[in-house]
């Protein structure tokens, strides 16, 4: 389970792994996504940086977040990882996760794993972007250059080089949400089918500005989040289809170049960027000779990818192997992560196993 940097609910996906040979085979029977309440909502965004909270809200937050996990959670899983809100991300520092598991364990009476990232950060890493190991599994079988794009608040990349690397891009939805937002006075949360972004004119001066970002410059190992970009990073820019479209411009072209770069022939696509036909048709247009497959054919949903990640490094870490890249998140070496809050009896965990999956099938 995963709430991401939308903020707006937490996707939910069951998943039998059984392991065979040197391939993890993934049976995937549910997936969904639990709309946070929306007084919940409120008070998580009002949370979320630029703003200053108190430890009292965030003690409060933790609580309601937990509650509403354990409410999304399946009662029929042997084991739970659950991701819970990132609230604060800060490379180099520190990550925080809130979401208190207990209530979880609690509720559903299953083990449950989280606080995933601050392990891979202990190790010197960035604690992101932690969904390459699931694309480096499922894209190990693809010809040619593969990689992966992740289109949720912030877009992130997996590249077959042929060792994996990843990174997060930049904005995706992180800043189209919040241009649409204050653009239509707080009624539209997101730009639905792209009719605002297609309704406006690309700013060119303003896109060379959003393009002078220094975070683009940085290399990899590297991540982002709202903390950077959120919706202060608007102020003072005239709302309007315009600054949607740009803001929607931007995404498009930071992803294209980072595709260039890596001269990458199939992209597979997830996330919630997916359904928006504007920011497709865009990358279409920037990436010609490109297959832009979506994530479903390899079996995983584009709007269930992250919570079948998760499950993945629950098993991983119940079974005793690492889930992180260190070429990915720069991290020192592998790490097992998370930590796990025992259910409702003993807490008993299998024999480790001694290796790593080569590859993942889902079906």
């Amino acid at each position: 389970m995963i709430s991401g940097t939308s903020h707006d609910g937490i996707d939910v996906a069951t998943v039998d792994f059984t392991l065979s040979g040197d391939t993890l085979l993934g049976s995937l029977s549910y997936h969904d996504t639990v709309p946070y309440e929306p007084s919940l909502r409120a008070r998580l965004l009002a949370a979320l940086p630029p703003a200053s909270v108190s430890l009292g809200e965030v003690c409060a937050l933790d609580t309601l977040v937990g509650k509403a996990f354990a409410d999304a959670a399946r009662p029929k899983a042997d084991l739970i990882c659950s991701h819970g809100q990132t609230v604060f991300h800060w490379p180099g520092m520190g990550t925080l996760q809130i979401g208190q598991p207990a209530w979880i364990a609690e509720r559903i009476g299953v083990p449950v794993v989280s606080d995933v990232r601050v392990r891979d950060m202990a190790a010197g890493g960035q604690g992101a972007p932690l969904v390459a190991l699931l694309d480096s599994l499922l894209l190990a079988d693809l010809p040619g250059r593969p990689a992966a794009l992740n289109l949720g608040g912030i877009a992130n990349i997996t590249v077959m080089n042929p060792a994996p690397l990843a990174y997060d891009i930049g904005p995706a939805n992180a800043l189209i949400d919040a241009a649409t937002l204050l653009s239509t006075g707080g009624a539209r949360h997101y730009d639905r089918d792209g009719a605002l972004a297609a309704s406006g004119t690309v700013d060119p001066a303003l896109l060379r500005r959003f393009l002078g970002e220094p975070y683009y410059a940085l290399p990899p190992p590297k991540s982002t989040g709202k903390e950077l970009f959120n919706a202060s990073y608007l102020d003072g820019l005239v709302p309007g289809p315009d600054l949607v479209a740009t803001v929607t411009a931007l995404t498009a072209h930071t992803v294209a170049e980072a595709v260039r770069e890596h001269r990458i022939d199939t992209l597979v696509v997830s996330g919630g960027g997916v359904p928006n036909p504007m920011l497709i048709s865009l990358l279409r247009q920037q990436l010609p000779g490109v297959s832009l497959l979506p994530s479903g054919a390899l079996g995983a949903p584009p709007d269930a990818k992250e919570a079948i990640a998760f499950a993945l490094i629950g098993w991983l870490t119940y079974h005793g192997l690492p889930a992180n890249l260190p070429a990915c998140t720069g991290a020192s070496a592998p790490r097992i992560l998370g930590t796990i809050t025992a259910g409702a009896g003993p807490l008993r965990l299998p024999e480790p196993l001694r290796e790593m999956p080569a590859r993942l099938r889902l079906a």
